[in-house]
């Protein structure tokens, strides 16, 4: 058994299922010894931003690792992006990097970096494998170390020496490697949370007017949810959900939490008059950017900071305890099923608007293609949401829609949507997956709809194609500027035409223009197996 073999022989033995994968020659033992393993499912993809948002989606959805594989300092460069992202939701990761071989790094070879330093920028583990018998327990302590609560990124270094060498273990032999080296590495369990901070939250709530429960990580999924909603109903305190949740449960039977706003001046309204701000699984709000003149923090002058559950923390029985001491009610009798979705971020009425497609068969705005998209959205559906700018109305527009997950753009960073529709399906082979993507965004991992079509998977993407960086174009009207170089916000000079694209790469795709367009075609898409692409025109 050679290295490469027992770190995959590890891999699998510790649960990893899956491995995205862009390798080159030194990762080609570890591809080998996957494949005659043949345990771990091999996905390719055609660029590594795509391989790290196909495994955050992954491990966003399981709760598990997926093995990310990478080809050196570049390959590794070339997926930061949606490992960054990855980082900032806290999702459990291996990230595997090959390296050249020990004696060959010292010739300072093209491909030669410091794949360490990068790598600890994203990374809350790092390690890089000296030996081949060192490979198997490095892998089991890096699945456990993206396991640890919160979760998180591991990134094993293995030089190519290590991966094509035999294992030596002093006498012992090499099948005993899971059996005897690695029995001893566990994965934590999330931290409960002291008996005495859930009191003291709870007197808050009880005597304090102006509380609001900020949620974000496990606190969104439904266990969360349904303790927050009898807290809120008992106390009458706010809900609000972090900006860009990493996981989200929503829709009928769940209890809403309003979503901050991204501009600093809408989430400073939703938060005015809170004088007691519990976190629960959330981080302290701040502005996505600086401005000049405006405060970082987003906490009201005057109000009180509460942390209830921090990262690590079992935010979800931190939520349950609390609800049992301010609650009484029967945890069904908290939820309104006319309210159980959430505003548009903009402090609106949550109230259940009617699921039809709208009457009137009008020209494509962000407005009317979200009222679509709301009217047909299926139960259990997976959405992951780079819409953008575009996605405003989004929100708003599947208040009461059957229970789905909504998964967003964590660390900002775009290039993510597509490639995490790939993991998110992979990890739900069962449940629809929705992609809704802004064009500019979806150009940086353009090739993930390849893999799209080469696993098959039920994707539907819907391109929000306005045809420019519009983001960009609300920033410099807020910022005061003139716009003296259009030719960098714009996506014209050729248009971008998504459904070539699309059909290039294999994935069925077709263009709509107007409401009763994109109706049809996102039911057709819905009703067949396998990926779709709508370019909404808007």
């Amino acid at each position: 058994m050679n290295g490469a073999e027992a770190l995959t022989r590890t891999l699998a033995d510790r649960g990893v299922q899956v491995c995205f994968a862009n390798p080159g020659t030194s990762e080609l033992h570890i591809v080998e010894a996957l494949g005659a393993d043949g345990r771990i499912r091999g996905v390719l993809c055609l660029f590594e931003g795509a391989v790290t948002g196909a495994a955050d989606g992954y491990g966003r959805m399981t709760g598990r690792p997926a093995a990310a594989l990478l080809h050196l300092g570049p390959g590794l460069a070339n997926g930061l992006a949606n490992l960054h992202n990855a980082r900032r939701a806290r999702t459990p990761l291996v990230t595997l990097i090959g390296d050249h071989a020990t004696y060959h790094k010292r010739f300072d070879a093209p491909l030669e970096s410091d794949i360490d330093a990068l790598a600890g920028t994203v990374s809350g583990w790092v390690r890089r494998t000296q030996r081949s018998a060192d490979a198997a327990p490095d892998a089991a302590e890096a699945v456990a170390a993206a396991m640890a609560p919160p979760g998180g990124i591991a990134t094993l270094i293995v030089p190519a020496d290590v991966s094509w060498s035999e294992v030596s273990l002093s006498g012992r032999a090499a099948t005993d490697i899971t059996a005897t080296d690695i029995t001893t590495v566990t994965a934590r369990r999330p931290a409960a949370v002291p008996e005495d901070v859930i009191a003291s939250a709870a007197r808050t709530l009880r005597a304090e007017p102006g509380c609001a429960i900020l949620l974000g990580g496990p606190a969104l999924r439904r266990p969360g949810l349904l303790a927050a909603g009898r807290i809120a109903a008992a106390t009458g305190a706010r809900l609000l959900s972090e900006a860009f949740p990493a996981r989200r449960e929503r829709g009928a039977g769940i209890p809403a939490a309003e979503r901050l706003a991204y501009l600093p001046e809408m989430a400073s309204a939703q938060l005015a008059g809170t004088r007691h701000l519990i976190l629960a699984g959330a981080r302290v709000p701040v502005t996505f950017f600086a401005y000049p003149g405006v405060a970082s923090s987003l906490v009201p002058e005057g109000c009180q900071v509460h942390p209830l559950a921090e990262a690590g923390d079992d935010a979800c029985l931190a939520l349950t305890s609390l609800a049992e001491l301010v609650a009484t009610a029967d945890p069904a009798a908290t939820i309104d099923p006319a309210a159980t979705g959430d505003p548009a971020g903009s402090g609106g009425s949550a109230a259940q608007p009617p699921r039809t497609v709208p009457e009137h068969d009008t020209p494509l705005t962000a407005d009317s293609a979200a009222a679509v998209i709301g009217a047909l959205l299926p139960e259990g559906a997976i959405v992951c949401d780079e819409a953008n700018t575009c996605g405003y109305w989004l929100e708003g527009a599947t208040v009461g829609a059957p229970p789905h997950d909504w998964l967003t753009l964590t660390g900002g960073a775009i290039g993510q949507g597509l490639p995490l529709a790939i993991g998110a399906a992979i990890a739900c082979p069962d449940r629809g997956v929705i992609a809704l993507e802004a064009d500019g965004s979806a150009m940086y991992t353009i090739s993930a709809l390849w893999t799209h079509a080469r696993e098959q998977l039920d994707i539907t993407t819907v391109i929000f194609s306005n045809r420019g960086y519009a983001i960009l174009g609300l920033e410099v009207q807020r910022l005061g500027l003139k716009e003296s170089a259009p030719d960098l916000l714009g996506l014209t000079r050729p248009d971008l035409d998504f459904t070539a694209l699309a059909a290039g790469m294999g994935v069925p795709a077709s263009r709509a223009g107007t409401s009763r367009e994109l109706a049809a075609q996102f039911r057709r898409a819905l009703a067949e197996p396998g990926p779709h692409l709508i370019e909404a025109m808007l």
